[in-house]
């Protein structure tokens, strides 16, 4: 088995790349592209930097329903995917299947999910496996054998948080990572966390 697996989060990619690049990038027919050519420049980054076994794109529900069922606020207040957004999304599997690439859907469950369980089967059966997300939540998920490969701006490209980055971010262990989102609270999920605790007294109960 050479190689990691390259499990990459697309929603969180595709908005990233839809917001950092012009609309004004388009391609033959008019409509922009600007999203779809920006997350395939991420991932072309990351598969010359780590040359992965291979390349699996997860997608999935907005809020899994589950999550949803046992806290209603969680994704409530998210935003529909915008009008210029909306069909590059409809053509990624495609497109991106041009490269030689896999997209999954986890249907009722997030990409968050999906992404989760191929990394831990990955480590599983002997492997290891990259998580590209610039969902902090996925750091969860970090062990010895799989590190997130978070998005950042500059030539330098994704930063890589293994274990020790986690540690080095919050002090505490990936394990961790669920306790620590309950204390301090994740206004973009909806989740409000416990009154008065913020990030670093959620890293101190913690430790």
């Amino acid at each position: 088995m050479s190689g990691p697996l390259l499990v990459v989060d697309a929603p969180s990619l595709l908005y990233r790349a839809f917001y950092a690049l012009p609309k004004s990038i388009t391609g033959p027919d008019g409509h922009p592209v600007n999203a779809l050519l920006g997350m395939a420049n991420l991932v072309l980054f990351a598969v010359e930097r780590h040359a992965p076994r291979a390349v699996v794109l997860c997608s999935g529900a907005e809020a899994a329903t589950y999550r949803t069922e046992l806290f209603a606020p969680y994704h409530a207040d998210r935003p529909p995917v915008p009008d210029e957004l909306a069909p590059q999304w409809a053509d990624a599997p495609a497109f991106f299947g041009a490269f030689g690439w896999s997209w999954l859907d986890a249907g009722d469950l997030e990409a968050d999910d999906l992404l989760g369980a191929l990394a831990l089967a990955e480590e599983a059966a002997g492997g290891e496996a990259l998580i590209f997300s610039g969902d902090r939540d996925m750091f969860q998920c970090v062990t010895e054998k799989v590190a997130v490969l978070f998005p950042r701006g500059g030539k330098d490209g994704p930063e890589l948080v293994d274990v020790a980055g986690v540690r080095a971010k919050y002090g505490i262990r990936p394990e961790q990572v669920p306790d620590f989102i309950a204390l301090r609270g994740d206004p973009s999920d909806g989740l409000p966390g416990a009154k008065g605790i913020g990030e670093k007294t959620a890293g101190e109960l913690l430790r």
